[in-house]
């Protein structure tokens, strides 16, 4: 049975992206099982992220926003983490926080401030919630002063990960990966009892999905539509799918398109050069592409693009995509979790995705989609071709309310919140003792011994 709980959160930047939809989703989903909840970040812009945050469905606070997210565009790392530690200081000394009586904490992303918190407040657990180790999710190709910068702040993400109450992880798949960065992480003990096994729980998608109405269902008139959404990265592998509906028979192109939506910014260079990469691939194996960045333009096509580049498209337009595509490919390998399989599933549109990582455990082969190698090209290209000439609509619609039943009894918001609901019982149960270990402390000196040389050397050679 369920007993009411004050969860507060802490979560860096309450923006738009994946793990900011995950918090939201976290937080409604336990309101609604009754639970108080407040999320406290460094910034919210209202004019930058989800309804939710910004409409009064959540209690969002913003503190700790006085230090800047950059100095001269460098030290984005340590920044954040004194934004975080400024953030948990002014809420302690001016007792807002105390006035809440917390009973649960949930942090995410960055676990820097989870032993200052324990300290502070030893009678309240903290669940942390990793989306992927910080380390492995940046980029190891850079000079090696940048290389040296970041050795103390991955020391620190595991050393302070270690002192939160309990861990669970978006998937089987990260769960995996963090046990091989961090052996025993699961098994750890800080003077309480010994942590459980690292927990899962899947984040979710809205599981309400509107029928399409005439406008929709007539994009492309006579076309269907192979789908893939991913930002303009080079790690998503969109050149993938490209090079496979490159493969299909010239009668089966010429009925089709392959729209190629995503996140593009052109303050990102990689967005950019990317993007002129993907259009350049297309051009050599023979396919004529356009670029758009409005709806409008997008409707308006010529109608012998075959392969169109939707450029950072709205939402609504993206649920429209979702449900008018015949295919889903989502071709990023060893993805953590993805989202955007789950989106087509709901959709109702059956998903070809990498045999690796998330889509292992969202996607099921031969029922909701298919699962295939990244490295054959080929195989891509005869599942594409298998549901562009060989599946009926009737077997279509039948892959497709696969997808949605699974998305509803497994993804949803409801679902969601059972299991974070059924960690936080199990967390008020463990009894908590305060505790400042030696080891603590030798840490807190040599990882700001680590991070003053850091800088040191970051100032001196960065040039």
């Amino acid at each position: 049975m369920t007993t009411s709980k004050h969860v507060v959160f802490f979560h860096p930047d309450l923006g738009i992206g994946g793990a900011e939809r995950l918090i939201v989703d976290a937080a409604v989903s336990l309101k609604e099982l009754g639970h108080t909840v407040t999320i406290y970040t460094s910034h919210c812009d209202p004019g930058h992220c989800f309804d939710e945050a910004r409409d009064g469905t959540l209690d969002v606070r913003v503190r700790g926003d006085r230090l800047p997210a950059t100095f001269l565009g460098r030290f984005k790392i340590l920044l954040t983490i004194l934004r975080h530690i400024h953030l948990l200081l002014s809420i302690y000394f001016s007792g807002e926080l105390d006035k809440l009586t917390p009973q649960v904490f949930f942090l995410d992303q960055l676990s820097a401030g989870i032993p200052l918190l324990r300290y502070l407040y030893p009678t309240v657990p903290i669940l942390f919630y990793c989306h992927f180790p910080d380390l492995l999710l940046v980029q190891r190709r850079e000079a090696w002063v940048k290389r040296i910068w970041r050795l103390p702040f991955d020391a620190l993400e595991g050393w302070s990960m270690r002192r939160a109450d309990r861990i669970v992880v978006n998937s089987g798949f990260t769960k995996g990966i963090v046990e091989g960065v961090w052996p025993g992480l699961s098994k750890r003990s800080t003077g309480d009892t010994a942590r459980r096994e690292l927990g899962i729980v899947y984040p979710c998608v809205g599981t309400t999905s509107e029928p399409l109405g005439e406008a929709e269902a007539a994009l492309w008139q006579g076309k269907k539509v192979i789908l893939s959404i991913n930002r303009f990265e080079r790690k998503k592998d969109i050149g993938l799918a490209i090079k496979a509906f490159a493969k299909l028979a010239d009668n089966v192109r010429s009925s089709s398109k392959l729209v190629i939506a995503g996140g593009y910014d052109l303050r990102e260079q990689e967005n950019v050069s990317y993007h002129a990469e993907l259009t350049q691939l297309a051009e050599s194996l023979g396919l004529k592409s356009a670029t758009v960045k409005n709806v409008i333009t997008a409707l308006d096509t010529p109608d012998d693009i075959e392969v169109l580049f939707l450029l950072s498209v709205p939402s609504s337009f993206k649920a429209t995509l979702l449900k008018t595509a015949t295919l889903l490919v989502y071709t990023p390998s060893n993805e953590h979790f993805g989202i955007v399989p789950l989106e087509a599933m709901l959709a109702g549109t059956p998903v070809l995705a990498s045999n690796t990582g998330g889509p292992l455990e969202t996607v099921v082969d031969g029922e909701t989609g298919w699962l295939r190698d990244v490295k054959e090209v080929n195989a891509w290209s005869e599942v594409m071709d298998m549901v562009l000439t060989e599946l009926d609509a009737q077997q279509l619609v039948a892959i497709g309310n696969a997808g949605r039943s699974r998305v509803q009894n497994e993804f949803s918001e409801a679902k969601m919140g059972k299991r974070l609901d059924e960690e936080i019982q199990q967390l008020a149960k463990q009894p908590r003792v305060r505790t400042l270990e030696l080891q603590d402390i030798m840490s807190w000196i040599l990882t700001a011994i680590g991070l003053v040389l850091s800088v040191m050397v970051m100032v001196a050679l960065s040039d």
